[in-house]
């Protein structure tokens, strides 16, 4: 599959790139990498719509300047792509996270190995990061973890590191399925299934559901991620910017979940949620 790079030259840069991240993110774009003058992201072509780019770069246009264009990379050139910039990660002092062609570095307590491709999930954007900082604050020994828009999977292999005794991860996107299974297979997690599909695959109920997607997604299922959630249960989400909070939080609310804590990278936050 190929893949479209729209690159976005913004000023001011912030908060204008991460105003646009959140904006393309909702009309389905999968990844970005934040540049000194603006953004590259990245959109299956077979679903790339000129009048959908033009009409978000057209809501903020009269706040900020842009200048923008797009072009095809085919699907065999993306892995040069990524390790021509793709660094690895440190989470405090605990996580690590490396592509194959980065040195390991054992004395990290988490060392995962992930191959990014093109799906979302490397800990290089704020909401996997900040996802990943709440994970380490809680206790996964013997629980059950939904990990819902699961894209390389890295949030279901930390489950797994971190004790979880079943993992289920679903992701819409076939890339991201597919991704998602070779991650899991190289970083040795015997404990997870992967599905290809939405919220309608989710059975049973849950100790933990984790959820890094996007604002509007988030808020479709709610309802659905409060009634797979066990008694006592923990939400983590992510996905979406500060300003949007208090949406999540009213959602939840109606879904009986109790807003703990919330953390925020950059504008970007993650809430946690338990289950009444």
């Amino acid at each position: 599959m190929s893949y479209i790079e729209v690159i976005i030259h913004i000023k001011p840069v912030s908060p204008g790139s991460e105003i646009l991240m959140a904006l393309l993110s909702e009309i389905g774009y999968e990844s970005f990498e934040e540049t000194e003058y603006g953004l590259k992201a990245y959109l299956p072509s077979v679903q790339f719509k000129m009048a959908d780019l033009d009409k978000v770069i057209g809501s903020v246009q009269e706040e900020f300047k842009i200048d923008y264009h797009h072009s095809i990379i085919e699907n065999q050139n993306w892995n040069e792509v990524w390790e021509s910039s793709y660094e690895p990660i440190m989470i405090r002092k605990d996580i690590y996270i490396r592509a194959p062609f980065h040195e390991e570095k054992n004395h990290f307590r988490y060392q995962l190995l992930i191959e990014p491709k093109m799906s979302f999930g490397t800990a290089h954007h704020e909401t996997t990061y900040l996802m990943m900082e709440l994970m380490l604050e809680e206790k996964f020994s013997g629980k059950r973890v939904l990990d819902m828009g699961c894209g390389t999977g890295i949030l279901a292999i930390l489950s797994s590191m971190l004790g979880a005794s079943e993992i289920v991860a679903i992701d819409n996107d076939q890339n991201a399925f597919e991704n998602s299974i070779e991650n899991i297979r190289k970083n040795k997690c015997k404990n997870i299934q992967v599905f290809h599909g939405d919220s309608e695959l989710i059975s049973g109920e849950y100790e933990t559901i984790l959820a890094n997607i996007n604002k509007n997604i988030l808020l479709k299922d709610m309802t659905v991620y409060g009634k797979h959630l066990t008694k006592g249960g923990v939400l983590l989400l992510s996905g979406f910017y500060e300003s949007d909070m208090e949406d999540i939080r009213h959602s939840a609310e109606k879904s009986n979940l109790k807003y703990d804590r919330s953390m925020i990278k950059n504008n970007w936050t993650a809430l946690r949620f338990i289950k009444l």
